[in-house]
């Protein structure tokens, strides 16, 4: 289903599904009647913006309150959608197996119209899309719609209030940023984004600005006195709006409204206190919202508070985020605040939200990353556990998620960075700027890493990943041979130290001195450094990998092959996991199975951004396991890059032991890159 690009497409459709404001379904025009039924009238939304068919036994789960027969409540209501919404020769209700969906190719749901221009990016939307999308918002989503006997189904419709509650509040905010210059078309839109989000300290400035460049001083000094009433209310920080208040009444000889800066202008509407200002300079923003557990008892101490509080501890440990504290999260929680809401008074980049249900004798843990200021949703996950099992794998659990809100803020924030001209960029961006360019693998990226990192850690000399980032271009001119090695290997451990001197309890600081120590020679005091990495954040995955990396080469190899294995659970789509894949490979080969190399070192060749050492790998193992053509084809690949490269140059990259010297020229002489 599209976003409506003109105003007579509604009549055009099949049929027109509305949900924001009272549920109502219209065929070519006309109103049907809809049955009383509030479980009906839910699942009919359900269906219709799931994006993907949804289990019997789930759809039961959520009409909750008959457990005597629960598919036959289910039949039921089906049944009863059917009549709205089948047609003579057209089955909207679908049901394949256990699944159940509805076909609505042709049809209009506005609420799945706003779920897509928020996945496609609110810079993509025109201000006519943008006006369009605004007016689809009648009411809150499923106005009236409360079950009170259906905790799963209740809890569903109170989060998308909350969820779409934040997106229109997110086009309006991008609404008036594309306006005009006329405060007067944008106050009706500023008055209802600060309504939909009454703590958002940007949106208060942005009115009371409206209302000044409108000519109503009064109004503005009523405003600004009921949200202090407010603010104080819920004890929350008032000065960066009294702060931008008191600028606007100081600005002397007001310019004439044709001159007037644009009322849009909010991008640093908020200002916050100088500490929480500079750590949130460093890092992105991060808020893990309680865990729901609808299905818990009053009192009772649930799975999902140790959840919550787990996945918030292990992030803190990380260092790269900025996690606001338990306390703060379970207060709002306390008070009933959405987490939408709670993320914009807590003025955070992120948040996560997650659920635990039981069902059927498993228990069911679903978990989202949500970008807060366009409520886009950057990933999501399920895991499905055994009660007698779910404590014990809880700490995998955990381990998964840190993992992967990690990697998906890095990811997002680094997509972000490099849309944003080079000399706007702050510490944080220039940083992520930097990791955009160094996992390109390419000496002209390494190059642009370096000078991004550079700007970071000169940006803000406090910032202990920047100096990593800078040791590890030095570590990669080294390790590719693309500058003197001797050379490359000091400037990384000098990097690396002054990454230590800034934060000792960085596990990429240590990291990074670890990799260093290694380029040295120095192989004990580098596995001490990097088990010092993984002891402060056993979440750290790039930790886990350098650890396998250099235990393949010279130290145990079994270890080697566990820490590439974990290294890999904790990040399954890292930029490294070329590297991941071939450190097993090497262990491997030192262990003689050399089968189980080959088939390693193939799935690292076919990885992205796989390098010429990766491919000389693969043929290594691939010969040593008697693979010998398969191995030559990457040899070819090799010498049409590199027509000169032979086994010393792939030797002289690492520090294996004699043995594995002459496993690996054994190899090369097979393959003809000896």
């Amino acid at each position: 289903m599209e976003t409506l690009e003109r105003g007579d497409e509604a009549n055009a459709a099949a049929l027109t599904i509305s949900m924001f404001g009272r549920l109502s379904v219209v065929r070519s025009g006309v109103p049907v009647d809809l049955p009383p039924s509030r479980k009906v009238r839910a699942l009919l939304a359900y269906l219709s913006v799931s994006a993907h068919p949804v289990g019997r036994g789930r759809l039961c789960e959520l009409l909750g309150d008959v457990p005597n027969d629960p598919k036959g409540e289910l039949r039921w209501c089906l049944s009863r959608l059917r009549a709205i919404l089948d047609e003579p020769g057209r089955a909207r209700v679908t049901s394949r197996s256990d699944m159940i969906s509805l076909d609505l190719t042709d049809c209009l749901v506005d609420a799945v119209q706003v779920e897509a221009a928020m996945r496609a990016g609110l810079e993509t939307l025109d201000l006519a899309s943008l006006s369009r999308l605004c007016r689809l918002f009648a009411g809150d989503f499923l106005e009236g719609l409360d079950l009170q006997r259906s905790p799963q189904l209740d809890y569903w419709v109170a989060t998308q209030r909350s969820r779409y509650r934040a997106s229109h509040a997110a086009l309006l905010e991008r609404l008036v940023a594309l306006l005009p210059n006329d405060p007067r078309e944008a106050r009706p839109h500023v008055e209802r984004w600060v309504e939909l989000s009454p703590f958002d300290a940007r949106a208060q400035i942005l009115l009371l600005r409206t209302l000044l460049a409108c000519g109503l001083p009064a109004e503005a000094e009523q405003h600004l006195a009921a949200i202090a009433r407010l603010f104080e209310a819920e004890d929350m920080e008032f000065d960066p709006i009294r702060r931008a208040w008191q600028d606007m009444r100081n600005d002397q000889a007001p310019a004439q409204p044709s001159e007037r800066a644009p009322v849009y202008a909010i991008e640093h509407a908020h200002q916050e206190t100088p500490a929480i200002e500079q750590a949130r300079l460093q890092r992105a923003s991060l808020a893990v919202m309680p865990f729901a557990e609808p299905d818990r008892l009053n009192g009772e101490a649930g799975f999902a508070d140790g959840l919550t509080h787990d996945i918030i501890t292990r992030l803190a440990k990380l260092r790269n985020l900025f996690i606001i504290a338990r306390g703060s999260v379970f207060a709002l929680s306390e008070r009933g605040t959405g987490p939408e809401d709670a993320a914009k008074r807590l003025n955070v980049d992120y948040f996560t939200t997650g659920m635990v249900r039981r069902s059927s004798g498993r228990i069911l843990v679903s978990v989202e990353l949500v970008e807060a200021r366009t409520t886009r949703i950057v990933w999501s996950d399920e895991f499905d556990l055994k009660p007698d099992d779910a404590f014990l794998l809880l700490d995998d659990i955990c381990n998964m998620i840190v993992s992967s809100i990690a990697s998906e803020v890095e990811t997002a924030e680094k997509n972000r960075a490099i849309l944003k001209p080079p000399n706007s960029l702050n510490a944080w961006e220039a940083y992520h700027r930097g990791l955009w360019h160094m996992y390109r693998f390419t000496k002209a990226d390494n190059d642009l890493a370096h000078q991004f990192f550079k700007r970071s850690s000169e940006a803000d000399p406090t910032f202990a990943r920047a100096y990593a980032g800078i040791s590890f271009t030095h570590w990669q001119n080294a390790f590719q041979h693309w500058a003197d090695r001797d050379q490359e290997a000091d400037l990384a451990y000098e990097a690396a130290g002054r990454s230590l001197i800034v934060d000792d309890h960085d596990p990429a600081a240590h990291w990074a001195m670890g990799r260093a120590l290694w380029l040295r020679s120095s192989q004990d005091q580098a596995v001490a450094e990097l088990e010092r990495a993984v002891d402060l954040s056993p979440n750290f995955a790039l930790g886990h990998y350098a650890l396998s990396f250099v235990q393949s080469q010279s130290g145990d190899p079994a270890a080697a092959i566990a820490s590439s294995d974990h290294s890999r659970s904790l990040s399954p789509f890292d930029p490294l996991l070329f590297g991941m894949l071939g450190a097993r490979a090497m262990a491997h080969v030192r262990l003689g199975q050399y089968e189980e190399a080959a088939e390693w070192a193939i799935k690292a060749s076919a990885r992205p951004n796989a390098h010429n050492i990766i491919l000389a790998i693969a043929a290594y193992c691939l010969a040593l396991a008697g693979r010998v053509e398969e191995g030559r084809v990457f040899a070819v690949m090799i010498r049409k890059s590199l027509p000169n490269f032979g086994v010393n140059d792939f030797l002289s990259t690492f520090r294996f032991s004699p043995e594995a010297e002459a496993l690996f020229r054994t190899g090369a002489s097979r393959v003809g890159l000896d």
